[in-house]
């Protein structure tokens, strides 16, 4: 991840919220966030903040950090000698991901894929236990093991009436959000916001961003969001993961979005690029799978 944010320039690198890499030390967790909260003051960063490991997907260890004593439980978990991204918190209501394609040597782009992200929660009645709303939710209830993990110390505690309790932080289908298919709400001035965010990446050509925003139109509008986190040629049109989508629907986008990776891919290959080789690629995919079982839980 901190590779790729690191290729971010221009204008548009404002819509990435401030953030610092850091490498879990072998000392105490206390001592480590004395040292980083010193780089902060620098930074200018501070809490709120959302903590994710450097090499991950799918939402693996993602978790606000609200406080010193937060960011020291994540590190006690973290795995030593690991790097960990720490980023300002776009603390807005909205997510989003937007898939986006463009062929080398071409100026304008494509958005191949919209995916809105709900996430759920359940209501306190005064009466039922966090758990019990849990599996009395009709959704929540047939993957109550996504959520139930999560509050662990808290699932016998009675919400209080009307007292609302989101059941995930992290924006991913497979930690618990809710995805819906978006595409129909695609416009010309996204793309076009989308086509000056590509050109100031180096070489970017196919991936995903991950956006928060208030206010959806003003996203339509290619404005008023902010781009938590962009993927590359791993990237999923992840609206297939509505729950609506038949499965020659899904299978047709897939289709769709790995004819495009090939073609580029195939350009980039007569433009002198050369891609990893299998031993390096599949070095890499074994480190992410080994790495995923030791991160901290997400929320």
């Amino acid at each position: 991840k901190s590779k790729l944010f690191a290729l971010f320039s221009g204008a548009e690198r404002a819509r990435l919220p401030d953030y610092i890499v850091v490498r879990r030390r072998a000392l105490s967790a206390d001592r480590q966030v004395t040292n980083i909260e010193a780089r902060f003051l620098a930074c200018g960063i501070g809490y709120p903040l959302v903590a994710k490991p450097d090499i991950g997907c799918r939402g693996a260890g993602v978790r606000p950090i609200r406080s010193r004593n937060a960011l020291e439980r994540y590190l006690q978990d973290f795995p030593v000698g690991e790097k960990i991204i720490l980023q300002r918190m776009a603390d807005l209501a909205g997510e989003a991901g937007v898939f986006y394609v463009r062929e080398p040597g071409q100026r304008a782009g494509q958005i191949i894929s919209l995916t809105l992200k709900y996430f759920p929660h359940v209501v306190g009645d005064g009466r039922l236990t966090l758990r019990e709303l849990i599996l009395a939710d009709p959704r929540a209830g047939k993957v109550s093991h996504l959520y139930l993990q999560r509050f662990t110390h808290e699932l016998d505690s009675v919400l209080a009436i009307g007292e609302a309790r989101r059941l995930v932080f992290a924006g991913s289908h497979s930690q618990g959000a809710i995805f819906r298919n978006g595409n129909h709400y695609i416009t010309e001035a996204m793309r076009r916001r989308f086509d000056a965010i590509a050109d100031g990446i180096e070489e970017f050509h196919f991936g995903r961003f991950d956006v928060r925003f208030d206010d959806f139109e003003s996203l339509r509008r290619g404005d008023g969001f902010s781009i938590i986190e962009y993927n590359g040629a791993g990237a999923e049109s992840t609206h297939i993961w509505d729950a609506r989508t038949g499965l020659f629907e899904a299978w047709r986008a897939l289709f769709v979005q790995f004819s495009l990776l090939f073609r580029i891919g195939a350009m980039n290959r007569r433009r002198g690029f050369r891609p990893e080789s299998w031993t390096e690629f599949f070095g890499q995919w074994m480190r992410e799978k080994r790495l995923k079982g030791r991160y901290p839980a997400t929320e």
